[in-house]
């Protein structure tokens, strides 16, 4: 599996309205610490923070054998890591997001992304 970091040039702000969470951590130090590395790695965030507990939000375009237009965002909300992805979730020409079949396989996909975001980022991120 691939990411493809999405640049805040790139990236609509309303895209994120079709992520769901995958994942948190509760460890203001691995927030940090992700934070530094994701800064260092590909610089500014994709979207500037709407709130105050809101300092990142970066988003990747997953590239491998997944549905097109698959997207992670790894941002920070309060002392909390997240991660969210809008896999298995499909918008419709109405604005509604409606669940695929896919959506069932998502513990499994946010093991995987958590695997790849940790080897990327030399950060252990562990996903139950």
């Amino acid at each position: 599996m691939q990411l493809d970091f999405v640049s805040v040039e790139e990236f609509y702000f309303a895209l994120t309205l079709d992520t769901r969470l995958l994942y948190e951590w509760h460890d203001p130090a691995l927030v940090e610490q992700v934070r530094l590395r994701l800064k260092a790695g590909y610089g500014e965030p994709s979207t500037v923070a709407a709130a105050r507990q809101n300092t990142f939000n970066y988003v990747f375009r997953v590239i491998g054998n997944l549905p097109a237009n698959t997207l992670i965002e790894v941002l920070d909300w309060g002392e909390q890591l997240r991660l969210n992805s809008n896999y298995g979730l499909e918008r419709t020409p109405g604005g509604k997001v409606n669940r695929l079949p896919a959506y069932e396989e998502r513990p499994q996909f946010a093991a995987a992304i958590a695997a790849t975001l940790a080897q990327l980022l030399h950060v252990p991120l562990i996903a139950d």
